[in-house]
């Protein structure tokens, strides 16, 4: 059986981090474990591809959840990425951190070290901005983050639309103020994506010491007396061991991580014995404590034509833009579609923002699955901060089998209500005079005659779709429903961490990946310390 010091189950956002990490050294064995297949593609490395990406199975999960009762019943779409990089390499590249205060809240809910003070320098030291370094970013990390090279037109028409309705202008969403319209900075390099297996993972593909196995899905962890000793694996259609001398680590995500443990006897018992499942391990913390981003669109018509549509002219201008990209890395195939947003806090007492909006110039409706003839611009707008809660299950004891996903949406009514106004504010935006200008006042989606607020709630459950950020279902802390103590270690379980979106306590105000890497590189960090700390201690016996 191959033996390694390290196996990492997980190629994704935090797993290409610790992967590049625990083998620097060149002696260290390490070997990550994915289950998808390669990043080679096109469609991944051109930024437009991200509408290919979710509307094929070929580098994605393609999940659904359970019907959601107070979303009239309906089973909602979510993407995931499979394939090295993970979800890096089909979203839709946005660098996110969030605001100081949603990390000295990891804190005080039993997660010493991961306040801002101690988070800022590690975003900053994986960051090369193309802006340059300053106190809030890194100028010569791994990780290249950009402006959008050629911004659609309408980014500005959004941008005076927002001041109208009130939002200030910020140039800078990770600066001193997270609050107000503005530019999106993407990870992008010279116009294509920047993933996390091309920032982490590429500068480490050579390294003899470590093994990166795609088409590899785990299976099961194994462990022995308490202490997880390897991973059974799916490679090739057939059944392997892959061995850790010193630990295992899941790097799945908030939906595979749960999910694996679950199978390997790591969880509440009941949920254990409804599929068969031995217990190992009683920890019943894992999967609960889902959260995740809901988020409703207003869309309006485009009479300039200006916008990404489908018409009589579109396939002239998709050809120009092959053109250009091939030529320069710009244009309409460098666009991450969503070039510019905002955070608004929607009262006056709130201390951070409530609300995120992704400005799109096209019409995108269920993902871009279903195409809208015509020009027009969405608005998608977010509640950043749930209350509802929910949980990933087992469907049965096959390892191989979709998960049961139960986000439980709207399911705290504050969150109806949040929603609701961070909705009504981004209708506002979408009507203000700067955008009527453009749109003739013609609103596509909710429409004219949904004005009470009974009917914006209707609507609201019948639209609202998930914005790709689950987290929380084997979160940090430590009471008796944390899964992982703030080194991230399972609890009762030696030789086993969880590092990816699944440790967070609270979901974060913003995009996911970023944190998700940051989550990667402080995992490693720990690791190589207690290890360091236990080879002292050895020399020292």
């Amino acid at each position: 059986m191959p033996e390694y010091d390290y196996v990492i189950i997980g190629a994704g956002s935090a797993g290409s981090v610790l992967a590049n990490r625990l083998s620097a050294d060149g002696v260290t064995k390490v070997c990550v474990l994915e289950a998808g297949k390669p990043d080679g593609s096109v469609m991944i490395d051109t930024p437009v591809g991200i509408l290919g990406l979710l509307r094929s199975k070929a580098y994605n999960w393609y999940f659904h959840t359970e019907p959601q009762a107070n979303l009239n019943g309906r089973k909602l779409y979510w993407p995931r990425g499979k394939t090295l990089g993970g979800s890096s390499s089909i979203n839709a590249m946005i660098y996110i951190r969030g605001v100081p205060g949603d990390y000295d809240e990891w804190a005080e809910l039993g997660a010493p070290g991961w306040g801002w003070q101690s988070m800022l320098p590690i975003f900053t030291q994986l960051e090369c901005n193309e802006r340059g370094a300053d106190a809030f970013h890194g100028g010569s990390g791994e990780l290249n983050v950009a402006d959008v090279y050629h911004p659609n037109p309408l980014v500005k028409v959004f941008l005076d639309a927002a001041a109208q309705a009130g939002l200030p202008f910020n140039n800078d969403f990770n600066g001193a103020a997270q609050e107000g319209a503005g530019p999106y900075q993407v990870t992008q390099k010279d116009g294509r994506r920047f993933s996390a297996a091309r920032a982490f993972l590429d500068a480490a593909r050579t390294r003899a010491n470590l093994t990166i196995l795609t088409g590899a899905h785990a299976a099961r962890i194994l462990v022995e007396n308490k202490r997880a000793t390897g991973v059974e694996v799916r490679v090739g259609g057939g059944m392997q061991r892959m061995m850790a001398r010193r630990e295992v680590i899941c790097a799945g995500g908030a939906v595979n991580s749960p999910q694996l443990l679950l199978l390997s006897g790591i969880g509440p018992r009941a949920e254990l014995a409804r599929h068969g499942i031995e217990q190992v391990h009683e920890l019943p913390g894992v999967g609960q404590n889902l959260q995740d981003h809901l988020d409703v669109s207003v869309i309006v018509r485009d009479k300039t034509k200006r916008a990404v549509g489908i018409g009589p002219g579109s396939p002239l201008t998709v050809a120009q833009a092959f053109l250009e990209y091939r030529k320069s890395g710009t244009g309409l195939l460098a666009s991450n579609g969503a070039e510019a947003g905002a955070f608004a806090r929607l009262t006056p007492e709130s201390m951070r923002p409530d609300a995120q909006y992704h400005f799109i110039p096209f019409i995108v409706r269920d993902h871009a699955r279903r195409l809208t003839p015509g020009y027009g611009m969405t608005l998608h707008c977010c509640q950043l901060r749930p209350k509802s809660r929910g949980w990933v299950g087992l469907r049965s004891a096959d390892p191989f089998a979709a998960p049961l996903i139960e986000p439980n949406y709207l399911s705290h009514d504050d969150d109806v209500a949040e929603l609701l106004a961070a909705f009504k504010l981004g209708r506002r935006i979408m009507n203000a005079p700067a955008m009527r200008a453009v749109s003739g006042g013609a609103e596509i989606e909710p429409g004219a005659k949904v004005t009470s607020d009974a009917q914006l709630i209707e609507f609201i459950r019948n639209t609202a779709e998930t914005i790709y950020h689950p987290v929380g279902t084997c979160r940090m802390g430590q009471d008796e429903m944390a899964v992982v103590d703030d080194r991230l270690r399972v609890r009762g379980i030696a030789g086993l961490r969880v590092a990816d979106a699944s440790i967070m306590p609270r979901l974060i105000g913003g995009n996911t990946n970023a944190p998700s890497m940051v989550i990667g590189e402080q995992a490693a960090r720990m690791i190589l310390a207690d290890r360091n700390e236990d080879s002292q201690a050895m020399a020292a016996e």
